[in-house]
């Protein structure tokens, strides 16, 4: 096989410019394949065929008539090899440069983006508002850590080392408690989940390998001798309606959000008394209260036929900001010990207990209150309305006094006059059969 290059000049176009071509010889067969070069006359040395230094980028040129001439060779020797007879097709093919391998250009897509799908895919499903509530404080946090890093938190992307950046911005950078970084971590992996199983987006990292550790925080409960110095101190006007609904959860066992929504529908007639019937808004669990004549009287004494809802409950910031005051004015100043992590460690200080009362002490105070009175847990599980009965455990593990009792009932074979030290002989509640 022999190669020529020549300048067809016949061919010129109107600036005066001939196309190359590459002529292969192969036992009397002539191939011809355009080099895809033009030049002038005055730029091609017919005798070297290759162009002169006067042709713009003339190195570069003739570099390209070398590397066709060792290709045609190299596929020439194959075809011989294998007893082929050369083609114009192969030729072309043989020197085609290799299309440059398509790099696909992935377009990184924030977080967020998905994240607002999938709290609208959630809120079409029913999830109750403080899911979805406690998935847009997370949703933004993931926001605020993108401007802060100055990167993308991309599912498909996201790794390790990016997980490690963004528990260093939560813990260090927003001083977050433990708890709720772990909260925002359980979140962010039953998002991925959704992601990957549901939308068939492929995570860019092991979700079992995201693990976070809760931090076992101590509950706030009042003894009954706390409640009786509440419910009897001296306040001004303006405290006694926060005092009363706080007094009114702890004899009930609701939160917040389920006694600020209480109205007219929710009150039953049963057996001579009263009861609340309502679906908790946390758990979607539907609950049968007794109301005991503590918490009759409280509604009662806020019974108003203009009101459509039972108590007249504040925001919850301004409960709470009352309650410290109340819980002061009470004399519930003694040290209550607060602990948290730093660092690794635990912290400890010594804070005054009204300080760390809030409305949700009082569904605490409910449930330990009701179990030193002897309700059995099973019963207590469906007034506070969980759906496990390992969450209302919680409960029992934290009452000491409960403990003490039951050591000294086993180990002494005596109850002792303190058996109910926690409780009085009125009991804060009491649960109602199901009514068919």
């Amino acid at each position: 096989m022999t190669t020529k290059f020549v300048l067809r000049a016949q061919k010129m176009d109107a600036a005066g410019r001939c196309p190359v071509y590459l002529m292969a010889y192969f036992d009397g067969l002539r191939l011809v394949h355009s080099t895809g070069e033009k030049c002038k006359p005055a730029d091609w040395n017919a005798d070297r065929q290759k162009f002169r230094a006067s042709y713009p980028l003339a190195e570069e040129a003739n570099m390209l008539l070398t590397r066709l001439t060792a290709e045609a060779l190299a596929w020439w020797r194959k075809l011989r090899a294998a007893g082929e007879t050369p083609t114009l097709e192969g030729l072309k093919a043989a020197l085609r440069p290799a299309p440059a391998p398509e790099v696909a250009v992935v377009k990184q897509e924030s977080v967020t983006v998905w994240y607002d799908e999938y709290r609208r895919s959630m809120k079409a499903r029913g999830y109750a508002f403080e899911t979805l509530r406690h998935n847009l404080v997370t949703r933004n946090w993931m926001a605020c850590f993108e401007k802060w890093a100055g990167v993308l938190l991309d599912p498909t992307t996201y790794n390790m080392a990016l997980h490690d950046r963004l528990m260093v911005y939560l813990r260090e950078e927003r001083k977050l408690a433990p708890n709720s970084v772990a909260t925002a971590i359980k979140d962010l992996k039953t998002f991925l989940r959704w992601l990957q199983d549901e939308r068939g987006v492929a995570v860019g990292i092991e979700i079992s390998k995201l693990v976070i550790k809760s931090f076992d925080t101590p509950k706030l409960y009042l003894t009954a001798a706390e409640l009786d110095r509440i419910a009897t101190t001296m306040l001004p006007a303006n405290l006694v309606p926060t005092r009363d609904i706080f007094l009114f959860c702890c004899y009930t066992g609701l939160r917040y959000s389920d006694v600020s929504g209480l109205h007219r529908g929710h009150l039953h007639e049963w057996d001579g008394g009263r009861l609340l019937r309502l679906m908790m808004s946390k758990t979607r669990a539907g609950v049968s209260i007794y109301l005991t004549a503590a918490a009759s009287a409280i509604l009662d004494k806020y019974n108003d036929p203009e009101r459509l809802k039972l108590l007249p409950v504040h925001p919850n910031q301004v409960m709470n900001k009352y309650l410290k005051r109340v819980a002061k004015l009470a004399g519930l100043t003694g040290a209550a010990d607060l602990v948290s992590t730093e660092s690794g460690g635990i912290v400890r200080a010594a804070v005054p207990k009204c300080e760390l009362v809030t409305m949700h002490t009082a569904r605490h105070t409910f449930a330990t209150q009701s179990l030193l009175r002897g309700m059995p847990v099973e019963v207590l599980q469906k007034v506070l309305g969980h759906k496990k009965v390992q969450t209302t455990l919680i409960y029992a593990k934290i009452i000491e006094d409960f403990q003490h009792q039951t050591m000294r009932r086993i180990w002494d074979g005596q109850a002792g006059e303190t058996d109910s030290a926690g409780a009085r002989s009125n009991q804060i509640c009491d649960v109602a059969p199901a009514v068919a």
